[in-house]
């Protein structure tokens, strides 16, 4: 595998109730390569939301060890970003002053900072519309303005958290293959969390599968479709289908 710069070891997660402790994840580890587009599977309620929670520094795991660049995980000192379901976009700042927005947050007022989001705007084909509100822009194009936003301070890894669910079919195929294409040629690594199989198939390098809670690794997959087309092109693949036919079958497996 080229090489990690991210690594889950033996991660546990679980929750104290008043009457009950529950178990999430159950030694959870694998790792992602630089440059690397990995996605994670599983069934619904397995935790899979919280693995980016914990990455991201948002969570405590009950166990484990997550580290960046051999570093343990530490919230607000890592060079993640983290790019939620909703776009999130504030809608009362402009597209420009909500891309901004991390350079802000991290108090970075380097004007050559604020030219490298410019850049990003106009290469996406968003700087046109760098005035205007969310409210004036499809979803596709806020979906880009967040992922804009999420890379505005370089960081060094993506965190995606189903971040098409909220758009129709049709839409998410175009975006999907949009926010691919920017990933790919800014060569971020990627960590995606789905509850699609086509989805993960269409996009990853690898499919890590997580069981039924308590989650463990089920299985991690290299996927041998090919990379040098878009996710919508990968689907016409004819190991596509026996592909997702193999990942339905591990998720469903009792």
């Amino acid at each position: 595998m080229m090489n990690e710069i991210l690594n889950l070891k033996n991660v546990s997660l679980a929750y104290q109730t008043d009457t009950d402790e529950i178990r999430a994840l159950d030694s959870v580890s694998f790792g992602v390569g630089n440059g690397e587009f990995v996605a994670i599977i599983g069934p619904s309620g397995c935790g899979k939301t919280s693995v980016l929670s914990i990455i991201a520094g948002l969570l405590k795991p009950s166990g484990g060890k997550v580290t960046l660049y051999g570093e343990e995980i530490k919230k607000g000192k890592n060079s993640i970003g983290y790019m939620l379901q909703k776009d999130e976009l504030f809608p009362w700042r402009t597209i420009e002053q909500n891309a901004y927005l991390p350079l802000e947050v991290k108090k970075i007022k380097n004007e050559t900072e604020k030219r490298k989001v410019d850049v990003l705007l106009k290469k996406y084909g968003l700087w046109e519309f760098r005035k205007k509100f969310p409210s004036q822009l499809s979803g596709g194009m806020r979906q880009r303005a967040a992922l804009i936003r999420t890379m505005a301070s370089s960081p060094d890894l993506l965190l995606l958290d189903e971040p098409f669910s909220a758009l129709d079919y049709q839409t998410r195929l175009t975006v999907c293959d949009d926010l691919y294409d920017i990933i790919k040629k800014e060569k971020k690594t990627t960590l995606l969390v789905t509850h699609d199989i086509s989805e993960a198939l269409s996009t990853a390098d690898r499919i890590v599968v997580l069981s039924k809670r308590p989650s463990k690794v089920l299985n991690i997959h290299i996927i041998d479709l090919d990379k040098t087309v878009s996710p919508l092109k990968r689907r016409e693949d004819p190991r596509f289908s026996r592909w997702f036919e193999r990942l339905w079958r591990e998720l469903n497996h009792d």
